[in-house]
């Protein structure tokens, strides 16, 4: 009972005395984990791998968070779904003969969307550690072939997308 109930109304039960469910409330958002910008592609590859797992877009995951992710992680899953047409074009055109990217591992294809969406809108990242952090997420968590995948098709994509380096 609160202050503003009517006295003698306890707004927890109903007039029978069984206990009413309160309004659905969302949790509320604890403050953005600090990290750097690897933490922060690793946590949209995470984000964006639950996304296509579940059917979902990427920034509904992202929002129904706990944590509240860092600017830079909102950025990259919000790039990536913004612009996933072009960047599964780009993939399907670099990948090797009779691959596209609905055949390519759910992770990795969320490691490349990510890396080949700095690598066209991000030019203040160099392309090193570009390639570096996708390889290294690839390692950590792909298979025994991801990291060397997502190299090959990630030095391909640098090429194209950056071909000034």
């Amino acid at each position: 009972m609160t202050d503003q109930d009517p006295p003698g109304e306890d707004p927890t039960v109903d007039a029978a005395g069984a206990p009413v469910d309160a309004p659905e409330a969302t949790a509320p958002r604890i403050r953005p984990v600090v990290g750097g910008r690897s933490s922060a592609r690793e946590r949209a590859v995470h984000l964006l791998y639950e996304a296509a797992m579940t059917g979902r877009d990427g920034r509904e995951v992202l929002v129904d968070q706990v944590v509240a992710a860092d600017r830079y992680t909102e950025e990259l899953v919000g790039g990536v779904e913004d612009g996933r047409a072009d960047l599964d074009e780009l993939l399907g055109e670099l990948a090797p003969q009779g691959w596209t990217v609905a055949r390519m591992a759910t992770l990795d294809a969320s490691i490349l969307r990510v890396a080949c969406w700095e690598l066209r809108f991000r030019p203040d990242v160099p392309t090193g550690v570009v390639l570096s952090e996708a390889v290294t997420l690839a390692e950590t968590y792909g298979t025994d072939e991801s990291p060397r995948f997502v190299n090959g098709l990630l030095a391909a994509a640098a090429r194209r997308l950056r071909p000034e380096d």
